[in-house]
């Protein structure tokens, strides 16, 4: 998204230092001190030591996202974060995290009937940098996990281009792939809604972004258990399965 011209008052007074931070954040620009967060936030986190991080310590941030539709290049916004730390194979019920964001664009009725998610709700909601910053904030230096992430790591690009003009450095697993080389050729579509009923996870409030990572959570649990069965010891085994999976 081209960003406003230079002369435009708002932003100048803004690159000026002239728009205090707070008055800033409500009315959705950027300020300086969140955009500085996350540009350090995306810094060095592809470091190889966490590679070597034994499978059943490896500190992970299980995600999921709703949006207003299916292609963050063609101008759909995130609607919602939702977020849940886990170690190991160990879910932190208590560190979870959850926000919907005000996408300033019109939610298609489809979504709204999938997702419960109204206008009415996200006018009241932050704007994308706050929501995004919080999240970041949550994730920390953690490896991030997600189904059929590809989805995810998109609309996250996006709103960090648009917000702080970096691109996600985190290292994203991803449950839809984890599943294809722990049980190939015994699903269909490798949906989330598929595993989950073949490891017996109850499914309850599908479509809302914290639900959603907690039963994703569940899964990467499941196969970090397995993982470790196979003496699959840290993240660069993984990667190297995955590799020829």
């Amino acid at each position: 998204m081209k960003e406003p011209a230079q002369g435009s008052g708002f932003w100048s007074a803004l690159r000026r230092g002239g728009v205090p931070s707070a008055i800033a954040s409500v009315m959705g620009a950027p300020t300086a001190q969140q955009m500085a967060f996350i540009r350090s936030l995306t810094r060095e986190q592809r470091r190889s030591e966490v590679l070597r991080t034994p499978l059943d310590r490896l500190e992970t941030v299980v995600f999921d996202l709703e949006t207003t539709g299916f292609s963050a290049q063609h101008g759909d916004e995130i609607l919602s974060f939702g977020a849940i730390r886990v170690v190991g194979d160990m879910i932190m019920e208590k560190e979870q995290f959850y926000t919907l964001v005000n996408p300033r664009t019109v939610i298609p009725e489809y979504i709204t009937e999938l997702t419960g998610i109204t206008r009415e709700m996200t006018d009241e909601a932050p704007p994308l940098m706050n929501g995004l910053h919080d999240f970041m904030s949550f994730v920390g230096g953690r490896v991030l996990v997600a189904h059929a992430s590809a989805h995810d790591k998109a609309f996250l690009n996006a709103a960090l281009w648009k917000t702080s003009k970096v691109q996600l450095t985190h290292r994203v697993l991803d449950t839809m792939m984890l599943a294809k080389w722990l049980e190939p050729q015994q699903h269909q579509t490798y949906s989330l809604d598929e595993l989950l009923t073949h490891q017996s996870i109850p499914i309850e409030g599908r479509h809302h972004a914290l639900e959603d990572a907690k039963m994703t959570a569940k899964l990467w649990v499941a196969y970090v258990q397995e993982m470790l069965k196979r003496n699959v010891t840290n993240l660069a085994d993984v990667y190297a399965h995955l590799s020829h999976a």
